[in-house]
């Protein structure tokens, strides 16, 4: 078995980001290693690291998983934030916490990897987080049945899921390091890139939503994937220089569209590229009355010129036309690439 200073070598190999600024000293300095080798070095500490190692916990799953008071388990995660083991992020008064993506997520994962998975304490502790699990999955999809009649009977209208699916895969960069979904929803679309990036953060306003959202995310094994909830028009700071931005049928929903597709070019990484897939004009008005949609549709020269009022450029579009059937129109769906400038503004 690895030694202590086995373990820290192969943390200082890590990403230098990250946790270094949560620990106030230079990535894989000795005094940041032992502090983070302290603050793992508790039964219920490492307890904590090893069930963050599987995705994102509230505080409350936590409790309800180690059977601790509340502020016992903030006190714990207070000194795993402090030596930059892992990150949190907050969502109105929920917070989240995952490990960190650089040398103390790096560290905690190297423990996390010696840890017996047949030692009594640990198994109880699987054996719940699987529970816990299982309830959030069985609420998330009792508020997608809910829901389901809704989205199937607008589904029914336009072009085969997977083909559409399959035009973005072809449209998509091979290799992603940031992706950033903007309104998420269900978070299909990760589901379908997830082979693709490195790590990837998807937005909506919906807690519904992300409650479902993180299911599905973590039945599918997307550990490097995370959802959170955020303003499509005001965007986190977490997300920028993001080389790839996906609008998976967003736009329809917002009354000021272009101002959205300015604030996901703001994001970009010089260079990147931003993914707009929406349908094409209509003239469906049941769909604007009936299901909140503020725009029946955008056209290429729309597109294009919102694209290029912040600072980009059109590079490809594509059509998927919808079967005509039973005498009504159907909708079809628009995929349009855009690019941000190489070289940022100011310094050309």
């Amino acid at each position: 078995m690895s030694t202590v200073p086995d373990l820290a070598a192969t943390a200082a190999g890590g990403s230098p980001a990250g946790d270094a600024r949560e620990a106030g000293k230079p990535a894989g300095s000795l005094n940041a290693l032992t502090l983070a080798l302290k603050a793992a070095g508790e039964d219920t500490r490492l307890r904590i690291l090893s069930l963050l190692a599987g995705g994102e916990r509230s505080v409350k799953d936590l409790t309800d998983i180690l059977n601790q008071s509340q502020p016992r388990i903030s006190r714990h995660l207070k000194l795993l934030l402090e030596a930059g083991l892992i990150d949190r992020h907050r969502e109105g008064t929920w917070a989240f916490f995952r490990l960190s993506e650089g040398v103390g997520g790096a560290l905690a994962r190297a423990l996390v990897e010696r840890l017996d998975s047949a030692d009594p304490i640990i198994a109880r502790d699987l054996s719940r987080l699987d529970a816990l699990r299982a309830a959030h999955h069985d609420e998330a999809s009792a508020y997608f049945a809910r829901n389901a009649a809704e989205w199937d009977s607008i589904r029914s209208l336009h072009a085969d899921d997977g083909e559409i699916e399959d035009a973005i895969l072809k449209a998509a960069p091979q290799a992603i390091n940031l992706m950033v979904d903007l309104g998420t929803g269900t978070a299909r679309m990760l589901e379908v890139l997830g082979g693709r990036f490195q790590r990837a953060v998807g937005l909506d306003q919906s807690q519904d939503m992300l409650t479902y959202a993180r299911t599905r995310l973590e039945r599918a094994g997307l550990s490097h994937a995370q959802v959170r909830r955020g303003d499509i028009l005001d965007l986190p700071a977490e997300v920028r220089g993001a080389d790839f931005v996906m609008m998976h049928q967003v736009l329809h929903f917002l009354a000021d569209p272009a101002a959205a597709v300015r604030e996901a070019m703001s994001i970009l990484a010089p260079g990147g590229t931003l993914m707009i897939v929406d349908f094409e004009p209509h003239a469906l008005e049941f769909l604007r009355t009936e299901h909140a949609h503020r725009r029946l549709g955008f056209s290429t020269t729309q597109i294009s010129a919102w694209i290029a009022e912040a600072g980009g450029s059109l590079t490809g579009s594509d059509s998927i036309a919808a079967p005509s059937a039973d005498g009504r129109e159907r909708l079809s769906v628009g995929l349009w690439a855009g690019q941000a400038a190489s070289v940022p503004e100011g310094r050309a």
